[in-house]
């Protein structure tokens, strides 16, 4: 608590010194731009989103629908032979103006049938060239209906509620890989952020190696001139210096370099100036393995889209037995159907004359009830139905291998936190005496004890042991992240990821 207070501070005293324009960065901050800007989250987002309405697609598909179609209008002009049982055929010239268009609006019973209501009302002007002569036939008819339809599929399943429960299997499917991403994208940005913190410490590293050979060499000259060392040892000394140079360009360019591929993983622009600030003091706290592997096998998401999987299988399996199956249907329609037999009129004269027809027309109806009654197949329906059972069955020998695994790799964790902690102790040491080792050989090079050489060769081991110790921080700080990934538990606040 101390640590990120601390930490805290340092972020908002930085932001008063410093350009406005500069953006500091602590690890978390980096993680909550990338959760909201970095083109990862962005492109698995709308994968979610895709596979969302996809499911509200089906779900809509048990809601009413209304639709209409017009024609305005439909005109055609043909020739049409007309066979005469008595001599030649006779050839007519037939056009034909239709006007109308229906209404019908469907609504899908949770059972898996539907019921319609429609309308359809149409005006057909029609006329005949007779072959031969110059005068035309002319029939001018309105028909107008009115009518309810009903269908229901009986002996099978309701197809309607196995493709909602697919789609909403997968959408569920998507949100848990959504979620296992958002955790590869965190860990993926721990792991760049302590890299890119590695490169700033070692162009640090290089730059302090610089000032210490140039200091030695400022010290080499004013020995040289009282002569109490060799030239030699002043050339030697000018050499680390332009070598010492070199290297911190190296790693001023690799940092720049990092930086830029950060900037881009996270979803900031690329002229974005960003200060990286991390904490290095280092955690400590228990590891219960039980409870680990008893977290990762409740929380992983991996086990939970195998689960939704094996669902999915199911109803392959239900689809493929449904391949031959005995199902029926029962399906009935009530019409109110009235055609106008005025031959010609206005267009109200027209309608009025098929309205009047409907009350002296007999309605249409009719109720079927439809078998299909599979005899033999030749074994096709067999071979599907094995088919799916063996997809479930593969499905259900990866969630086993995926325990182990998971199993496997918490253990794994487990021993690389401890290992690294261990580590992290024995170079913090290493480093603590390495400095003061430096510090004593640098006194003893100004009072001419030892050469050049031997001071340049220490401070190449301070450096390594720098950056040992960098390495081993980063290394255990990316082996605690790891471990809350697999098991989505917090051992050091003990507290689960998922609620």
């Amino acid at each position: 608590m101390k640590s990120s207070f601390i930490l805290l501070f340092i972020i908002f005293v930085s932001n008063i010194l410093f350009a406005q324009d500069d953006l500091f960065l602590t690890n978390d901050m980096a993680i909550n731009i990338a959760l909201k800007q970095s083109y990862s989250i962005k492109e698995h987002l709308n994968e979610k989103e895709s596979m969302y309405h996809l499911y509200k697609y089906n779900k809509n598909m048990f809601k009413p629908r209304l639709d209409m179609n017009l024609n305005v209008p439909v005109w055609d002009e043909t020739v049409n032979k007309i066979d005469n049982p008595q001599g030649l055929p006779v050839y007519n010239t037939t056009s034909s103006l239709m006007e109308g268009g229906n209404l019908n609006f469907n609504y899908t019973l949770p059972t898996g049938g539907s019921i319609a209501l429609y309308t359809n009302m149409f005006r057909n002007n029609t006329s005949v060239l007779l072959e031969g002569q110059s005068s035309r036939l002319y029939d001018d008819l309105f028909q107008s209906s009115f009518g309810v339809y009903f269908r229901q599929p009986v002996f099978t399943k309701n197809i309607l509620r196995e493709n909602l429960k697919e789609a909403e299997c997968k959408y569920k499917k998507s949100v848990c890989y959504f979620s296992r991403t958002q955790l590869d994208i965190i860990y993926k940005v721990t792991m760049n952020f302590y890299f890119l913190y590695k490169a700033s410490k070692e162009a640090d590293i290089a730059a302090e190696k610089l000032a210490n050979s140039k200091e030695s060499y400022r010290v080499a000259i004013l020995k040289s001139k009282s002569g109490r060392i060799p030239k030699v040892d002043v050339l030697a000394a000018e050499v680390n210096v332009i070598r010492d140079n070199a290297d911190m360009l190296k790693a001023q360019n690799s940092y720049k370099n990092d930086e830029e591929r950060f900037k881009q993983l996270i979803g900031l622009d690329l002229n974005q100036k960003i200060k990286i600030i991390t904490d290095t003091a280092y955690s400590k706290f228990q590891i219960d393995s039980t409870k680990a592997v008893e977290q990762a096998l409740g929380n992983r998401f991996e086990l939970k889209e195998n689960e939704l999987e094996m669902q999915l299988q199911n109803i392959n399996i239900d689809r493929a037995k449904r391949d031959s199956e005995f199902k029926g249907y029962i399906s009935a329609y009530y019409d109110l159907t009235g055609v106008s037999t005025l031959g010609k009129g206005t267009a109200n004269e027209l309608v009025n004359s098929s309205f009047d027809d409907i009350s002296n027309r007999p309605h249409n109806r009719g109720v079927s009830f439809t078998l299909t009654f599979p005899i033999y197949d030749w074994g096709r329906r067999k071979e599907k139905v094995q088919a799916a059972k063996i997809g479930l069955k593969e499905t259900q020998l990866q969630r086993e291998n995926l325990k182990v695994t998971i199993i496997r790799e918490v253990y794994e964790v487990i021993r690389t936190v401890r290992e690294s902690r261990n580590r992290i102790k024995i170079y913090k040491k290493n480093l603590e005496l390495a400095k003061k080792t430096y510090d004593i050989y640098k006194m003893r090079f100004e009072s001419g004890d030892i050469s050049n050489q031997a001071l340049s060769i220490e401070l190449e081991r301070l450096a390594d042991i720098q950056l040992e110790y960098l390495n081993s921080f980063i290394t255990y700080n990316l082996a605690i992240n790891n471990l809350k990934k697999i098991t989505m538990w917090d051992f050091e606040n003990k507290r689960s990821y998922i609620n």
